[in-house]
């Protein structure tokens, strides 16, 4: 097997690899894209190379080029893990770094590449697994994950976005001194400002973005919805976003009786994502896990409030409780924190004020600074 270049600081250009299950152009992409694709284009911005491996998919292009860096696709859903490991086999010595994105199960890339390899983590997936596989899968899924994974990266830094994220890391067994942080940033349309002046929609509204998977529990919202709706006429839910659970959460509205107040909208392009959130009077997250919670920031952006779990992580530190939004215990306090921003336009306007203030701290250019710096340090340090 080849090594990588023994000393990178001595090329002109620092060549990193990114190792994802998805990318952003992917029906099912999410959070974790995002972050990887704007962390890539913001180490372009800094002079790096940039490749990122990915999954393919019906109609996808195998090769393309945007933001600064270039994305290659090849394998499957769960090929595509094999083909990266080809990948860095027949390649690996091109590159001075590896980013492997950890969704549930990492990339393995410490068993081939030799150089720098950063384990990118958004969150733990301990409770994920028994919601998409059935029992012997699920525990077969934890084990690689919190046993297998920490030993294979046992030499690697770790990156991941939120200190609830940190905290579960440690709870596998990755010493804390591994564990650097870098917050998400947020893209701020070129025409904020007249975001502004969007109107709220008249009657009470809640709005929800995210992929339609299960554990992003959007019946809980639809539930909320059918429990408040006798007490405010007009009351709509807005669903924006695509995936496979679509068909059931259809059905969840027509069994609840509130499939005139739930509109799905899809996949929406970002013009139409912030006309959303800025319209909406209050955002529900009912998500069972969140590595930080991206979609809150962005509400916040528009002075809309939001209402999640708090055990489901990252919304811990995506929400500060009480002053940006509300964070509920359990299922009753989830439909009494809607029902409270709601009713109460001073209480609502006074958090989506604070929550705007906390948005705008955010930006991508100090996250890929800072990412940047962590993956400089790490090139230096293994050569």
């Amino acid at each position: 097997m080849r090594k990588p270049v023994s000393d990178p600081a001595s090329r002109a250009v620092t060549r990193i690899l990114y190792l994802t299950w998805r990318d952003l152009d992917h029906p099912e992409a999410g959070g974790a894209e995002v972050f990887a694709e704007r962390t890539a284009s913001e180490l372009a911005r800094l002079g790096r190379e940039v490749v990122m491996f990915s999954s393919t998919w019906n109609g996808a292009e195998p090769k393309v080029r945007r933001d600064g860096f270039t994305i290659v696709r090849r394998g499957g859903r769960y090929t595509v893990y094999l083909r990266a490991l080809l990948h860095l086999l027949v390649h690996g010595r091109r590159y001075d770094a590896v980013i492997d994105v950890q969704n549930g199960v990492p990339f393995w890339s410490p068993l081939l590449f030799r150089g720098p390899v950063i384990n990118l983590t958004h969150h733990v997936h301990r409770e994920q697994w028994s919601t998409f596989f059935p029992g012997p899968v699920a525990r077969f899924g934890w084990f690689l994950e919190s046993c297998l994974a920490p030993r294979v990266y046992r030499r690697s830094r770790y990156v991941t976005v939120s200190e609830s994220s940190r905290s579960e890391l440690v709870g596998i067994g990755v010493e804390p001194e591994r564990i650097s942080l870098v917050y998400s940033g947020i893209d701020l349309p070129e025409d904020y400002p007249s975001y502004r002046d969007v109107p709220r929609t008249v009657a009470p509204s809640l709005v929800t973005v995210c992929r339609l998977v299960p554990h992003k529990r959007i019946e809980l919202a639809i539930d909320a919805v059918a429990k408040l709706a006798p007490q405010m006429p007009g009351l709509e839910l807005h669903v924006v976003g695509d995936g496979y659970w679509l068909d059931e959460l259809t059905s969840h509205a027509e069994r609840s009786g509130v499939s005139d107040r739930v509109v799905f909208h899809g996949f929406v392009d970002s013009r139409k994502k912030h006309e959303l959130l800025a319209s909406s009077w209050v955002m529900a997250m009912p998500s069972l896990k969140e590595g930080w919670g991206l979609t809150i920031i962005e509400a916040g952006l528009h002075g809309t409030p939001t209402v999640a779990f708090r055990d489901a992580g990252g919304t811990q530190e995506s929400i500060h409780d009480q002053e940006t939004g509300l964070l509920a215990d359990d299922e009753d306090e989830l439909l009494e924190g809607l029902n409270r921003l709601l009713a109460d336009v001073d209480y609502r306007e006074k958090l989506g004020d604070n929550a705007r203030v906390n948005a705008l701290r955010y930006s991508w250019r100090t996250s890929g600074e800072d990412f940047d710096r962590i993956v400089t340090r790490e090139i230096s340090r293994r050569s």
